[in-house]
């Protein structure tokens, strides 16, 4: 709100007062720099003088004030702080200027790529051949062969050499026809896997061995390897047995009715045996 008695106390009594402004108070300007315009059409001259002075000293203080307030804030404010990167540029230059050298970093050592396995070279492995089932030679059939591989396998798990897997093929060629033979004489036999019937005595198996002169129980002279075994172990007993002739040999272990009988099966034996040891048995 104006207050008018500023503007009375700079009227000097006797000045001649203009009324040209009609506007009405509510719509006359406010503020300092609009009261002094106003003033000055309402005051006389020598008042208008006056009331510019006036007016010039308070616009004088009004900026002196704004200037020092302007001052006090730039005071208050804190120094502008550098950027990190501004303050590591300037440390270097820092320490150039005193001649000194900054360490370099370390490098990490590259790790030794490993080795691809699908590019890499596997170390050779030594292979070993896969044992497999010859074919029948010599007129055998399937049961037949077995039997023969049977008796070759037994023989190499002895140690014995190749002369006794000859021998005892040969042999079991004359006694069994190479057959897993049980007894009509005796039923016990017939209780075990075999392939055919004999009836010379209590005679079984590959070998014809009898189990009443102590090769062994029935139930193992059934079984192909036992017997194998007992043959084998006996022949190992015959002194020099490697040197005889096969059928000599034979009769040696079998003492058989009719000796040369073991003769006439070498050749076949033979050709069984080299057919088994070629296929890795």
């Amino acid at each position: 709100m104006r207050d008018d008695r500023t503007l009375d106390s700079q009227i000097t009594p006797g000045d001649p007062i203009d009324r040209s402004d009609d506007t009405p108070l509510h719509d006359r300007p406010t503020g300092l720099r609009s009261a002094a315009t106003y003033a000055r059409k309402l005051l006389p001259a020598p008042a208008r003088a006056r009331a510019a002075l006036a007016a010039g000293v308070l616009c004088c203080l009004g900026l002196t004030a704004v200037a020092q307030g302007a001052r006090d804030d730039s005071a208050a404010d804190p120094a502008p702080v550098a950027a990190p990167s501004a303050l590591a540029e300037r440390a270097e230059a820092d320490a150039a200027s005193r001649g000194l050298e900054r360490a370099p970093a370390a490098t990490p050592a590259s790790p030794t790529p490993a080795a691809d396995p699908d590019t890499a070279t596997p170390a050779p492995k030594k292979t070993k051949r896969k044992p497999v089932d010859p074919a029948p030679v010599a007129g055998l059939d399937n049961a037949q062969m077995e039997n023969a591989e049977v008796i070759v396998r037994t023989g190499r798990k002895m140690d014995m050499p190749r002369r006794a897997f000859v021998i005892a093929v040969a042999t079991a060629m004359q006694e069994s026809n190479l057959y897993n033979v049980a007894s009509g004489v005796l039923p016990e036999s017939q209780n075990y896997p075999h392939q055919g019937i004999g009836w010379d005595h209590d005679s079984v198996g590959l070998f014809q061995q009898r189990s009443s002169s102590g090769w062994g129980e029935v139930g193992q002279l059934m079984d192909p390897e036992f017997a194998t075994r007992q043959f084998l172990a006996a022949l190992a007993q015959v002194p020099g047995w490697q040197q005889m002739r096969l059928t000599d040999a034979a009769q040696a272990v079998q003492i058989s009715a009719y000796p040369e009988h073991y003769a006439k099966h070498e050749w076949r034996a033979t050709e069984v045996v080299e057919a088994i040891l070629e296929a890795g048995q």
